[in-house]
C-alpha cells in the first residue's frame, strides 16, 4: 500500500504555508493535517474542513513532494 499525503502548498492559504504531512493511511494524514490547520492557520476542525481535506489526500508514491 502506497503512503498517503497532503502538500498545503496545494490548498488555498494566505499564509503561503509549505507543510506537507505523509503517513501510511488517509485517515492518519488527515488527524494531523486537521491538527495543522487549526494550529496554525486559525482553522475550526468541522466536517467541512476534513471532507476538504480528505479530497487533497494523494498517494506519495510517485509523487514528487
Amino acid at each position: 500500500m502506497a503512503r498517503k499525503y497532503v502538500d498545503c502548498r496545494e490548498m488555498p492559504s494566505e499564509s503561503n504555508c509549505t507543510v506537507a504531512i505523509a503517513a501510511d493511511s488517509e485517515d492518519e494524514v488527515v488527524e494531523a493535517a486537521v491538527q495543522h490547520a487549526v494550529a496554525v492557520h486559525s482553522h475550526e476542525d468541522s466536517s467541512e474542513l476534513r471532507d476538504d481535506i480528505r479530497q487533497g489526500v494523494k498517494d506519495l508514491e510517485g509523487a514528487v513532494v
